[in-house]
C-alpha cells in the first residue's frame, strides 16, 4: 500500500491530489465520508447516497420533458441513472 503525506493548511484543510480521488472514484463537489479510528487514524471513503425514495423521486421534478407515456424499463432506466446521478441538466 502506498503511503502519500500532505501538508495541513492554516484553515485545517488538506486537498486529496488526482490520483487519490480517482482511486476513490470522486468528482469535484462530490462528498467523502471519514470514520474515526482508534489510534489517532481516520477511513476515508467516498460517500453513499442517502435519503428517502421520495428525496430521490422529488429530485426528478422538472427535469424529465415527455412527450409520450414510457415504459416500465424506461422508466426504470431513468430511475437508475438519476440515483446515479447521471441525469442531464438541460
Amino acid at each position: 500500500m502506498a503511503s502519500v503525506s500532505q501538508a495541513v493548511t492554516v484553515k485545517g484543510q488538506v486537498t486529496l491530489k488526482r490520483d487519490l480521488l480517482n482511486h476513490l472514484g470522486i468528482k469535484p463537489g462530490e462528498r467523502v465520508d471519514f470514520e474515526k479510528l482508534p489510534g489517532g487514524e481516520l477511513r476515508l471513503r467516498a460517500a453513499r447516497p442517502s435519503g428517502t425514495i421520495d428525496d430521490f423521486l422529488h429530485s426528478l421534478d422538472g427535469k424529465l420533458k415527455l412527450k409520450k407515456p414510457i415504459s416500465i424499463e424506461e422508466m426504470n432506466e431513468i430511475a437508475a441513472a438519476g440515483w446515479a446521478g447521471q441525469l442531464d441538466e438541460k
